[in-house]
């Protein structure tokens, strides 16, 4: 049975459209982000923080679609090595993007240290991979509320630097 020159090269040219309509370029472009969230987000405080055995408070930065995130943390009680623990006070930081629908957040990104840099697995606390979901509700104009789906106490955070996207080439 002879084959035909023609049913090649016709799968060939399929093969190369579905290839080329299934994959895209990633923009060279940071994308704008969310124009509400620009800025820099203080959470000072948590009901009742003082009856607590731990509790983090966090300090949310936006730029474009880029976040950065420092979680202070506090404990009475010592579960690890006063080294790392520093007598019941630490903070842990990360770095990466994120996109909303709807009224979900989506931060994904990395443990960092504090000058962004990445961090060492071999050090405190948590390392590699950051991911967290937080349904977002704007309270008012400077005071935004972040309820994570993986904590019980929100985070509200007012506003204490607006800011506003300037795409930068990556």
């Amino acid at each position: 049975m002879q084959k035909h020159p023609f049913a090649f090269y016709f799968l060939f040219i399929a093969l190369i459209g579905a290839l080329s309509f299934s994959c895209k370029f990633n923009p060279n472009m940071q994308t704008p982000g969310e124009s509400y969230l620009q800025g820099e987000w203080q959470q000072d405080s948590i009901p009742k923080q003082k009856q607590l055995v731990t509790y983090s408070l966090y300090h949310l930065k936006f730029s474009c679609d880029s976040f950065f995130v420092s979680i202070s943390s506090f404990s009475k009680v010592n579960t690890g090595a006063d080294s790392c623990m520093n007598s019941g006070h630490w903070t842990e930081y990360c770095r990466g993007t994120y996109d909303q629908k709807n009224d979900t957040l989506h931060l994904k990104g990395q443990f960092c240290n504090a000058d962004m840099s990445l961090k060492d697995d071999k050090g405190c606390f948590r390392s590699g991979d950051y991911e967290e979901f937080f349904k977002v509700s704007k309270k008012a104009d400077s005071l935004v509320q972040f309820a994570s789906t993986t904590n019980i106490i929100p985070v509200n955070a007012r506003l204490i630097k607006k800011t506003t996207c300037t795409p930068k080439p990556l």
